[in-house]
């Protein structure tokens, strides 16, 4: 045996252990396994989770829709956002919804060391309790891909580890109102996590704006087929 292929199977093998949990984005038995959630316990209800903020104009606008419709909803934060406008993050837990942690910096961690994931979710979890007042205590990487060190350092923290089960995809360029709403609610069951961005941080510009037209449609959607909006 060629011994300069020792290495690069271990190499190889530390890394696939590293990446593991990003299975969970796409497998329920994974998700069981690192006991990551997408859903609540509720068969006649939803939970609406939002991505990527706070924004000065997408996020004001989902809190008054979400008041209008008297639903609560998840805001998963970015630090660097936060940083930048902490009265929003206030405003969202002051209106009744959940602010938590989503990252520092919105990037793959699969590209990410350990030791930048941790101060990456450190400085967020630092931003964001400075800013709302008390600890988060939910968690969701970004793009919904996890690592071995994301998750670690989720557990140690005390964090609930939430990903999602229908995505509207508000954040392509050639998304529709109309469009993210059928895929968000279109075939939505009882019991499953819905995922929507009220920022173009990280996304195409101005898709904020869909998000807001998209997420009246929606909510019109869910009431019509008697499915509740519950918190996570």
């Amino acid at each position: 045996m060629d011994d300069r292929r020792v290495p690069l199977a271990l190499v190889g093998a530390v890394a696939a252990g590293y990446w593991l949990p990003a299975t969970s984005i796409v497998s329920p038995l994974a998700r069981r396994a690192f006991g990551v959630r997408a859903s609540v316990p509720e068969r006649d209800a939803v939970a609406l989770t939002f991505d990527d903020g706070p924004h000065p104009e997408g996020t004001p606008r989902v809190l008054e829709l979400l008041a209008e419709a008297g639903a609560r909803a998840t805001f998963f934060l970015v630090g660097e956002q936060v940083e930048r406008r902490p009265h929003l993050a206030a405003e969202i837990v002051a209106a009744g919804h959940e602010a938590a942690v989503h990252c520092h910096r919105h990037r793959n961690l699969m590209r990410l060391p350990p030791h930048a994931v941790r101060a990456d979710l450190e400085r967020a979890e630092a931003t964001i309790a400075d800013a709302i007042g008390t600890q988060p205590t939910r968690y969701r990487p970004p793009y919904g891909i996890l690592t071995t060190a994301a998750l670690r350092h989720a557990r140690r923290r005390g964090w609930e580890t939430i990903l999602w089960r229908r995505d509207g995809h508000d954040w392509e360029a050639q998304a529709t109102p109309e469009s993210i709403s059928r895929r968000l609610v279109g075939k939505a069951r009882g019991g499953e996590v819905l995922l929507l961005h009220d920022a173009d941080w990280y996304s195409a510009p101005r898709s904020w704006e869909r998000t807001a037209a998209a997420l009246a449609l929606a909510l019109e959607v869910l009431r019509e087929r008697r499915l509740r909006l519950v918190s996570l």
